[in-house]
Parts: structure tokens; C-alpha cells; sequence
């Protein structure tokens, strides 16, 4: 097992040597390449676009323009309004922020940065309340993955895409540079400047550079239900201090002919608000994380329609976790985790006939996790130190015959792993399809029917495999989901009051089985982590967007998403649980945002409405949630100063100051204003 451990390391070290080799030496192979490029006259758009609605999966998606009328300043903070979309969101500002889509849970999620996916082989969960939205250009959510059949393999490999694109330099000789300085300043002592540097270097090359520090203290009162008290209390330990440094470096001979070098650092130290019990609010767990990653693309599109699409990455993340209060015989918690993944994608498609186009997909990542655990007044080296080799390769094919659209992929997945001490699980092989299809029943686009169904599983975490166990490992089986999906879009422009009307319309209904999930046990530091049986989701999901058309400088906007659904545990019959909700799934939930422009002044409002759920799977009055209703305010001016453009707005959040929770015993702050200014020069 020594050997294999080192043998791994070896090619971990030889992975990485590779990318750096590949990433640098990039630049002069594909200078090499011949292709011809047509300058085109430039045409001035004066009316908005129809949103494209009509994918072959449902896809929601939200443009930088777009996050202040939302009154977002991360990305679960923008994604919200999204239906189907659950945020679990655990209070304050340094709270975690995770996303389930259609009740799937947040490790059946795929956030994809550029991409290439953010990865967590610790614990799957990305926190999206990390993930600043300065540098961010478009926020795509796809239910099922991504319409394109040229992309990595582990698009392929989640239930449902969370796609995130950040801003690419578009710059002229004649304006070879951009600079864009802003700060955001607020409630509980927010301050959160930032800058953006574009420069264009020749006709060919081109970089951005983003920064950002973010400071809170995290301060806000709050009122616990259910004591009879009518005092409210501050709560504390939810401070954050962030930085966060992000460059690419873009070569550009053609749009069919680009290469990128991406890296990001992130560095942040952040208190961990506990549950509030009946106004206890002591909490003095804190985490430190700093992060790093680089990751470079190429990609080139050949005139015989040939397509080429590789992408690498290599990421390092250290999290030191501490409880100073925690009860035990080391005095509290402080553990230190360092996760390291080398990632390599090629994808490769070609249009065999115009209406015809297949495509093969080969992913390998390898990931590590060491960590360092308190031991008395030192610490001792974990003895698991896991390891993982994934293996995804995937074939995919669209076809288009007439009125319908037809797409469909096989996804092979193949996981191995290795531990320093003990036996590690086995490897598994799985196999995964999905069918996805859309029909114009009328000679006009306006109106599609839609339908998908995907096979897809997600392999247990390190920390539901090997951490906090009295074995070696648990030998925990993946969770299955079976996704059916069946809609229809509309979309139209209209020579009416409104510039267009789109409306889709989906139910879906999902089948998961050997859900992992974690029960509590004798000593409650250590969860017992099993796969449970068996959960069926149904639900709808409704979206209205509209938009009138400019009228003296007036405009208006309108968007509705709506939610139904009903996700179930029906494991045993004989069980008390059987067909009673699973934790926190609201049955309705709605997002309103409607706004008013005139000239350069914008006001918008947005409302969230969740209906009651339940904190765990016995449906009793004891374990009840209420509803909640949250209502934000956005005021946007855009004005010159000088030669340069200005941006300055003003957000007024839970503006009717309601108490409410999402996660139970993490109440969420009350009334809060948020003031941004940005120029750019």
C-alpha cells in the first residue's frame, strides 16, 4: 500500500510538471496555426435581446448587469431567484452559503468556473457565498448539464451546472487599457473595495487582473421564536476578512482559435456563527482559508467543422479549522486540511453531416487530502492521508432531423482510491446515460416542448468515507439519481406595450437511491454515515420574464419564478418517516423582482416568499419551520463624471425588517443598507 501511495505522488508530481510544461508552452504552439479572419461592420443594437430560454435542459441565467437589481453582492446571493433553486443559508456574512437544486442536495451540484469545475473532494460542498461577483460576467444554471457536447466530461457529471463566466477583456487600439475602481460600504461594518485592471498588449494578447479585500464585522440583532421574550440580541463570531487576487492572460487569433492562463489566490479568516439555543449565542469556532488555483484552456475550431477543447487545472486549499470550546480531552477542535487535485480534460467533436454532430470527452483528476489533527498540546498526522484517481470518459451525440432536436451521451466513470492506513473501498466502474430531446410542434420557434432524463450518481466525499470513523473506511455506496423531465418554452416579440413575453413551463420528478446521509450516534462528535434508502422528488417549475419597450425613457421589467415540489422519503413502508418531507424542503416557494428605469435612474424591487418545511424527516409540530418572506429595494444611477462612466447604488435589504430563519437556530439579519460606488476609467 506504501508503494501505491508513492506511486501516486509520483504521478501527482508529474501531472503538475506537465500542466506548467503545457500551460507556458501553449502560446507557441498554437501561434503556429493558420487561420484567416474577416474584420465585419459594426451594427448598433438599440432594443434588449429575447433571454434564450429554449435549451434543450432548463437553463436560468443572470448577466452582471443584473446583480444590482437583484441585490446580490456574491453569487448564492444571485442565484436565489432561480426556480428550483434551495439556498441553505447558515446567518451573518462569514455564514456558509450552499445550493440544492430540485431537492438533489448541494453535493449534486456542479459549479463550473470557466468551464473547469470547482472541485471539494473533502466535503463536496461548495460554498458559494465565497465566490465574489466583481469579476463575473454571466451565472448559468442548467438542470441536467450544459447543452454544448463539446465541453469537459465532468459536465456530464452532476445532476444539475451551475455555470459561472467571468469578464474577458474587449478592448481597441485605440483603447488599449480599462480601469474599473469600486467600493461597497454598509450594515455591520461592511467595507469591500476593489479593482479591475484590463490591458490589452497586442493584437493577439490581452490580461485582466481583479482584487478585492472584503471586512465586516458581522454585528446584527435578531429575535429567537418561541421563548415568549420580546428582546432581541447582537450576534456575534460572524466577522469575516477576505482577500482575494484573480488573473487570466488571453492569447485570441480567432474566436475558433484562443488560449487562456487563469490564477486565483484567496485568503480569508472568518468566524463560524453557531446555532443560537433560547439567546446562548457564545460561539467561538473560526476557519482559515487560503487557496489557490491555476488553470489554463485552449481551444480551436477547424474550417471541416473539427473541434478541439483542453482544459488543466491544479488547485491547492488549506482550511485550519479550530473550537476552542469544543468538549474533549485535547482541550477543544483544531484541525488543519490540505486538499491538492491535478485535473486534465480533452474533448474532441466533429459534424459528420450538418445535422449531426458526435463527441468523446476523457477527464483524469487526482486529488489528495492530508491533515493534521490536535492531539494534546501537538498534533499527529491523520493516518488515512486519502487519495483518489478519477477516470470520466464520455460519448455524445446531437442530431437534428426536421422539427426535433435529439441529444444523448454515455458517461463512464471509473474511482479509485488508496489510503496510508487500512484497507481502502474498492474501485467502482458506473455507467451513466442520458436522453435528451425538444420538438417545434408549429412552423414558428416561438413555442418547444422539452423533455430529458438522466442517470447520474455522486461518489462519497473523504469526509463521509474516512473522517470522524472508528474503521478504516465505512465502505459507502455512491447515491443514484434518476432525473425525468418533461416542459415547454415560450418566447415572443411582441409589437405591443412589451418588447417580449417568455414563459416556461416545467415538472420533473427525481428518484434517488443510497442516499448518504448522517445520523447522529452515541458520542455526537462522531456521525454515523449511511446510505438510506430511498427519495422521490416531484415538482414544477414556472418562469415569466417580460420587458416594455422604451417609451421617453421609460422601462419597465418583470420576472416570476415559481416552485412546487414534494420530495418524500419512501424507504420502508413500515417506518414512521415513510412519505413524510425530507428536511428543509419548502413545498412553494415564489421570487418577484420588477423594476422601473428612466434615463440613467433605476429602481427595482425583489421579493422571496418560502413556504413552511421541517428541520428533520418526522413531520411533527415539534420540528416545524415557518415560512418566511424577505423584501429587498435597489436604486442604480449611472451618470459621467468627467470622460468616464460612473455607477452608484443603494440596496436596502429585508427592507420590512422581518425575523426569519432558513437553517434553523441561524437567524438571518434584519434590515440592512448597502451603498457602491464604481467608475471606470
Amino acid at each position: 500500500m506504501q508503494k501505491k501511495v508513492h506511486n501516486l505522488k509520483s504521478s501527482l508530481r508529474l501531472l503538475q510538471a506537465g500542466m506548467l510544461c503545457f500551460s507556458f508552452a501553449m502560446p507557441r504552439f498554437v501561434s503556429a496555426q493558420t487561420d484567416t479572419v474577416k474584420k465585419l461592420k459594426e451594427v448598433l443594437i438599440k432594443n434588449r435581446s429575447i433571454p434564450q430560454i429554449q435549451t434543450v435542459t432548463p437553463s436560468q441565467q443572470l448577466e452582471a448587469n443584473d446583480f444590482d437589481r437583484y441585490s446580490a453582492i456574491n453569487v448564492a446571493d444571485a442565484i436565489r431567484n432561480f426556480a428550483g433553486v434551495n439556498v441553505k443559508d447558515y446567518g451573518g456574512i462569514g455564514g456558509l452559503k450552499t445550493v440544492a437544486v430540485r431537492s438533489l442536495g448541494a453535493n449534486q451540484l456542479g459549479v463550473l468556473y470557466d468551464g473547469v469545475q470547482i472541485s471539494d473532494t473533502q466535503n463536496g460542498q461548495i460554498d458559494l457565498g465565497k465566490l465574489n461577483l466583481n469579476n463575473v460576467q454571466s451565472i448559468t444554471l442548467y438542470n441536467g448539464q450544459p447543452p454544448e457536447i463539446c465541453q469537459p466530461a465532468r459536465s456530464f457529471a452532476s445532476a444539475s451546472i451551475l455555470s459561472i463566466k467571468t469578464i474577458h477583456p474587449s478592448l481597441t487600439e485605440a483603447k488599449p487599457y480599462q480601469l474599473l475602481l469600486g467600493i461597497k460600504g454598509g450594515s455591520f461594518g461592511l467595507i469591500n473595495p476593489y479593482l479591475q485592471w484590463q490591458q490589452r498588449i497586442n493584437n493577439r494578447w490581452s490580461f485582466i487582473i481583479n482584487s478585492y479585500w472584503e471586512k465586516a464585522n458581522g454585528r446584527y440583532k435578531y429575535k429567537v421564536n418561541g421563548d415568549g421574550s420580546d428582546t432581541s440580541s447582537v450576534r456575534n463570531n460572524s466577522d469575516v476578512n477576505t482577500q482575494e487576487a484573480d488573473g487570466a492572460l488571453y492569447w485570441t487569433k480567432s474566436d475558433s482559435n484562443k488560449f487562456n492562463l487563469h490564477i486565483n489566490y484567496y485568503n480569508s479568516d472568518r468566524g463560524l456563527p453557531a446555532a443560537v439555543i433560547f439567546y446562548n449565542p457564545s460561539s467561538s469556532q473560526r476557519m482559515w482559508n487560503t487557496d489557490i488555483f491555476l488553470q489554463s484552456g485552449y481551444e480551436r475550431i477547424w474550417k471541416n467543422s473539427l473541434h478541439l477543447l483542453i482544459n488543466e487545472k491544479f488547485s491547492k486549499e488549506y482550511t485550519h479549522y479550530t473550537d476552542p470550546g469544543f468538549l474533549n480531552n485535547q482541550g477543544g477542535i483544531s484541525d488543519h486540511y490540505t486538499q491538492r487535485e491535478f485535473y486534465q480534460s480533452v474533448a474532441l467533436s466533429y459534424h459528420f453531416r450538418a445535422n449531426w454532430e458526435v463527441s468523446y470527452a476523457n477527464d483524469i483528476a487526482l486529488s489528495n487530502l492530508s491533515a493534521l489533527i490536535a492531539a494534546g498540546s501537538g498534533f499527529i498526522q491523520n493516518q488515512y492521508d486519502p487519495s483518489r484517481v478519477t477516470l470520466l470518459n464520455v460519448v455524445a451525440s446531437n442530431l437534428t432531423l426536421g422539427r426535433w432536436f435529439l441529444q444523448g451521451n454515455l458517461l463512464n466513470t471509473y474511482v479509485n482510491e488508496w489510503i496510508k492506513i487500512g484497507n481502502a473501498t474498492h474501485a467502482r466502474t458506473v455507467f451513466s446515460p442520458t436522453l435528451m430531446a425538444t420538438f417545434q410542434p408549429f412552423s414558428t420557434p416561438d413555442f418547444q416542448l422539452r423533455a430529458f432524463y438522466k442517470d447520474i450518481f455522486r461518489n462519497p466525499t473523504f469526509d463521509e468515507q474516512y473522517y470522524y470513523s472508528t474503521n478504516n473506511s465505512r465502505n459507502i455506496k455512491p447515491e443514484f439519481a434518476k432525473q425525468y423531465d418533461f416542459g415547454f418554452t415560450y418566447r415572443k416579440g411582441l409589437n405591443s406595450f412589451f418588447d417580449y413575453v417568455t414563459l416556461t413551463v416545467d415538472g420533473y420528478y427525481n428518484d434517488v437511491s443510497d442516499k448518504i446521509v448522517a445520523l447522529p450516534n452515541q458520542n455526537p462528535a462522531i456521525l454515523s454515515i449511511v446510505n438510506l434508502g430511498k427519495v422521490n422528488i416531484r415538482g414544477v417549475d414556472v418562469g415569466l420574464k417580460t420587458l416594455s419597450k422604451l417609451t421617453n425613457g421609460w422601462r419597465s421589467s418583470l420576472s416570476v419564478n415559481y416552485t412546487y415540489q414534494q420530495a418524500v422519503d419512501v424507504t420502508d413502508p413500515n417506518s414512521s418517516y415513510y412519505g413524510q418531507e425530507i428536511p428543509y424542503t419548502p413545498k412553494n416557494s415564489l421570487a418577484l423582482n420588477a423594476g422601473v428605469d428612466y434615463n440613467n435612474l433605476g429602481l427595482y424591487y425583489n421579493q422571496l416568499l418560502s413556504s413552511s418545511r421541517y428541520y428533520l424527516s418526522d413531520n411533527t409540530p415539534s420540528y416545524f419551520l415557518d415560512g418566511y418572506s424577505v423584501s429587498d429595494l435597489s436604486f442604480i444611477y449611472k451618470f459621467s463624471a468627467g470622460k468616464n462612466s460612473a455607477i452608484f447604488s443603494a440596496h436596502v435589504d429585508n427592507l420590512f425588517n422581518n425575523n426569519y430563519v432558513i437553517v434553523r437556530s441561524y437567524p438571518m439579519p434584519g434590515r440592512s443598507i448597502l451603498l457602491s460606488f464604481q467608475i471606470k476609467i
